[in-house]
């Protein structure tokens, strides 16, 4: 069951950097599972642990200050790389609701769109201030705003992108395709009786 999806409310974590890829995301190993569970524990895991299993006390995620965060803010071309759904799947399981980006790779955001997950653009030199920000107020309350299209901080406010699409979608709450199928299986299946015999063939 989906619904609108309005605005996001929580506190930003900044993992500033261009081209964050799916492996990094999500590592390919973990991608043998049958179900997306305990995904979001594996999310980032190659950079959020070394080699012992040890927490990387500099990892964003790691942090103290940006525990509980519900967005994140980073670089070009997020979620370049493979096309596996892994990758939202772990965002969104490891807690977050958005993720606001100078830009993301196309299938990507359409993974993450059916899931909810708001990507969200920003200029360069805005993401830039606004980690800045961020990093020096941690416990700000961020909301996007997606009727508006903005991202409110503090008294900071700053225009945001967003494909007409996937706005509309978030806040009629229909983007959730396999769900939206599912809600008509009865239309569905009267068509299919109702076809011509040879239709298909």
């Amino acid at each position: 069951m989906t619904g609108n999806i309005k605005e996001i409310k929580g506190k930003a974590m900044p993992m500033i950097g261009d081209d964050i890829d799916t492996d990094r995301i999500i590592p390919a190993r973990f991608l043998r599972c049958v179900t997306f569970d305990g995904l979001g524990e594996q999310a980032f895991r190659d950079e959020r642990f070394d080699a012992h299993g040890s927490p990387v006390v500099d990892h964003p995620m790691n942090k103290a200050e940006y525990k509980g965060a519900k967005i994140i803010l980073s670089g070009n071309n997020f979620g370049c790389g493979s096309s596996r759904e892994h990758a939202p799947q772990a965002i969104k399981r490891a807690g977050y609701e958005a993720v606001i980006a100078e830009s993301f790779a196309e299938i990507f955001y359409g993974n993450s769109s059916v899931l909810g997950l708001v990507c969200i653009t920003m200029p360069k030199s805005e993401i830039s201030e606004f980690a800045s920000y961020i990093e020096k107020n941690p416990d700000t309350e961020v909301i996007i705003d997606i009727e508006k299209v903005e991202i409110k901080a503090g008294d900071k406010i700053y225009k945001a992108g967003i494909k007409p699409a996937l706005q509309k979608s978030l806040l009629d709450g229909t983007y959730d395709t396999i769900y939206e199928l599912m809600k008509n299986k009865d239309k569905i299946e009267e068509m299919d009786k109702n076809l011509p015999p040879k239709c298909f063939n």
